[in-house]
């Protein structure tokens, strides 16, 4: 009897180990649907991996079957190896129509030795110029790398490898518009941009280095589902009052003062009627202790 109690407990073990595991690395075949390539993207692995491949008649992408109104959500990449310049690879998540909101991670090629560079933006209601652009401190395309966006009603944290790497707090009480009311889906493309994405457009994409692939696996919602016109969040739901600790904080001013190689918010020549307001309360709380309104 004790025997058979012992084996049910491991099988329930077993069980519950196999559904978290499952729950983690995610599965594109179930979570994602395939939207553009012409067969140049592919899931892979029995859906534990998916490619997106980029040649010179086209790039590939695909989207969350799921529409999400506030979460936190990891996607592990391994970007383009060797001489990937001109090309984009995109992860962001956005919503539909002329005012949309949009969080975006995009990851623009480079000569063989020469850093990627991480470009990140946030939209609101249609409208951008947020952006602020990174080195990593690593070769992102010799292994996979966690990239996680956190969006809650207070804040949106861009992370790489735990890692926090940009906080966009919501600072609609000195109307800066902020993403909150409309659901989003998450997307992912590979695609040609050498009119801008490397060195503004002076190096063209080498079309003889084809076909560009990236990689993505272990993708993770933890999230709120958005269907027919209502959220629905799971039980684990912490994420939607999560803010950094001052470990986090530290490591932010870490990479920021380390690998931030462009910051909309130090651009005067683009603002030369003044920054905006979320600069200013930035530069108030990190440069004079001042919190936020």
């Amino acid at each position: 009897m004790a025997s058979s109690r012992f084996s049910n407990h491991l099988l329930f073990l077993s069980l519950v180990i196999s559904y978290l595991m499952f729950a983690f690395s995610g599965n594109f075949n179930e979570e994602f649907d395939i939207t553009w390539g012409d067969g140049r993207a592919k899931i892979l692995n029995n859906g534990e991996l998916l490619t997106l491949n980029l040649d010179k008649a086209s790039g590939s992408g695909f989207r969350s079957k799921n529409e999400y109104l506030f979460g936190k959500f990891d996607m592990q990449l391994k970007l383009i190896p060797g001489n990937s310049a001109g090309t984009v690879t995109a992860y962001y998540l956005s919503s539909k129509g002329s005012t949309w909101d949009e969080i975006d991670f995009e990851f623009l090629g480079n000569l063989s030795n020469d850093p990627y560079i991480l470009h990140t933006n946030v939209f609101s209601q249609g409208k951008g110029n947020r952006e602020q652009q990174f080195y990593l401190w690593f070769d992102p395309t010799a292994d996979f790398h966690t990239y996680s966006i956190l969006w809650n009603p207070q804040l949106i944290i861009f992370s790489v490898d735990g890692t926090p790497i940009r906080e966009f707090k919501n600072l609609e009480s000195i109307g800066v518009p902020f993403p909150k009311n409309q659901p989003m889906r998450i997307y992912s493309s590979l695609w040609n941009a050498d009119d801008w994405a490397t060195r503004h457009g002076l190096v063209k994409t080498d079309w003889t280095q084809a076909p560009f692939t990236a990689s993505f696996r272990n993708f993770k919602a933890n999230a709120c589902v958005w269907s027919n016109g209502a959220s629905s969040c799971g039980a684990n739901s912490s994420w939607i009052s999560e803010e950094l600790d001052s470990t986090s904080q530290e490591r932010l001013k870490w990479v920021q003062k380390n690998y931030m190689i462009y910051n909309y918010c130090t651009d005067t020549k683009r603002f030369p009627q003044g920054l905006p307001p979320e600069c200013i309360m930035s530069w108030l709380h990190h440069e004079l202790g001042i919190n936020y309104v």
